[in-house]
């Protein structure tokens, strides 16, 4: 033990000098959260609904939520309630028992709602296809507004999907 602290005391702090700030990435989110506050007015809060999914979406969505991406410091968050939401992020196909509660989830949204649905198994039913125990696409069940295709999507592409879905309300269905 003692002999780990002498080998402590006389190397010091061994680590490398941070890196410079990129000012252009601080540009960037400032972009992003004005641009956010002027369409929306406010923070925008994001219900997540798994349809069915192998949850690789799930990871990819969750990887926005760490320090690289910061999509908190954006002014984007999840919500428990699809009544505090202004936009569903939907993944996976539509399983026959999951097709009522989707539906239930995006007329408990006030209007004006957005829908992103993640993924090749929202449009097309990926890598499960159509099966007895799966209903269909998204786009099938819920109006969606833009559909971010991968399997899973990088967390990039989802927040180009989520920004998209916030430029262009009106229309639905797009790819970013």
């Amino acid at each position: 033990m003692f002999k780990i602290a002498r080998q402590v005391l006389r190397a010091g702090i061994v680590t490398e000098a941070p890196p410079d700030p990129d000012e252009t990435l601080r540009a960037a989110a400032e972009h992003v959260q004005r641009e956010l506050l002027e369409t929306l007015g406010r923070a925008l809060a994001i219900r997540h609904v798994d349809a069915g999914s192998c949850n690789g979406c799930e990871l990819e969505i969750h990887a926005l939520s760490n320090p690289y991406y910061n999509l908190e410091g954006l002014g984007i968050r999840f919500v428990a309630s699809p009544r505090h939401a202004d936009m569903l992020l939907v993944t996976g196909p539509v399983t026959r028992n999951m097709e009522l509660a989707l539906k239930r989830t995006f007329e408990a949204v006030p209007d004006p709602k957005l829908v992103v649905a993640l993924g090749d198994c929202t449009g097309c039913g990926g890598i499960f296809g159509r099966g007895y125990a799966i209903t269909g696409s998204v786009a099938e069940v819920i109006p969606v507004d833009v559909l971010v295709p991968g399997c899973p999507p990088a967390p990039l592409e989802i927040l180009r999907g989520i920004l998209t879905a916030v430029r262009a309300p009106q229309s639905r269905v797009k790819t970013p």
